[in-house]
């Protein structure tokens, strides 16, 4: 393929690559002549990414002010210019969607949607200026297909999917490509994460879901628990590379058996239907 403006000093920002996607996305896209510039919350976390060879920045999707700052300090290292982003950071909130507070619930879509907006349009001036650009989401299966006990982080997918719709109707023509991709169960930090998650903001002990909370901390805190058709990282990778650097990137890519097999029903089944599958692979967890 000939020499573009996108095949050429090419630059993209990851966010959340301290581990997992994030992490696995910043090396493989930095082997294939990237400039990558690998994001984390902590600063013990970027020190470690500029130890392994990348270029590391601060960014916390729950805080604007560093957003602003990351975002500036790309601009200035590329002169103005970013080909593409990465939004990949996002945790997840365990918890019945009764046991939510509102804190809670708005912490979860600080990180995993108002953060990733605004960082989007903080990027977006650059890739209008220079006439091109990528934008990649990671959502999730269940960014359309709900699980119980994930309330939370199913609200923030779901909106996400619905805002990455919106955008990309309103980029067209622009030459600003915007795709998600939909992991299913994928080998990370996540499961951490969340158990941490679920431990600081959930009142296990007055809940009505107390007897069920039990099984799902003990699925949260085992880290040698196998997953059901889970993949490693660079599945998800697979699909990045495809969205930053194929002429026609898909709107759409979906990651792992479960995603698959939960679109295909989702498109045949009622609703109620749809309940009755999705509780039933979730049943052990419940019972």
């Amino acid at each position: 393929m000939p020499d573009t403006p996108e095949t050429t000093a090419r630059s993209l920002l990851i966010t959340g690559c301290s581990s997992g996607i994030g992490h696995a996305a910043a090396h493989a896209m930095a082997a294939r002549g990237w400039r990558v510039f690998a994001t984390a919350r902590k600063d013990n976390d970027v020190a470690r990414l500029e130890e392994e060879g990348l270029e590391a920045l601060r960014l916390d999707l729950a805080d604007s002010a560093s957003i602003e700052t990351a975002v500036a300090e790309v601009s200035q290292r590329t002169g103005g210019a970013l080909t593409a982003l990465f939004n990949n950071g996002a945790y997840g909130q365990p918890g019945a969607v009764e046991d939510l507070t509102r804190d809670v619930l708005r912490a979860q879509l600080e990180t995993n949607l108002l953060g990733t907006h605004e960082l989007t349009t903080r990027v977006l001036p650059m890739m209008r200026a220079q006439g091109h650009g990528r934008i990649v989401h990671n959502s999730s299966v269940l960014g359309f297909a709900a699980l119980p006990y994930r309330g939370a982080y199913v609200c923030s997918k779901f909106a996400l999917e619905g805002l990455t719709d919106t955008l990309r109707q309103e980029l067209t023509g622009s030459g600003i490509h915007v795709s998600l991709i939909q992991p299913g169960p994928i080998t990370s930090r996540f499961h951490e994460n969340a158990h941490r998650a679920f431990k600081a903001n959930i009142d296990t002990a007055h809940s009505a879901h107390a007897d069920t909370y039990e099984k799902v901390e003990a699925r949260l805190a085992n880290p040698d628990g196998k997953t059901p058709f889970a993949l490693g990282p660079d599945a998800v990778v697979e699909k990045l590379i495809h969205a930053l650097e194929h002429p026609r990137p898909r709107p759409r890519y979906a990651v792992t058996l479960p995603t698959h097999l939960f679109a295909a029903l989702k498109r045949v089944l009622s609703t109620r239907g749809m309940d009755r599958v999705l509780l039933r692979s979730t049943k052990s967890e419940r019972e």
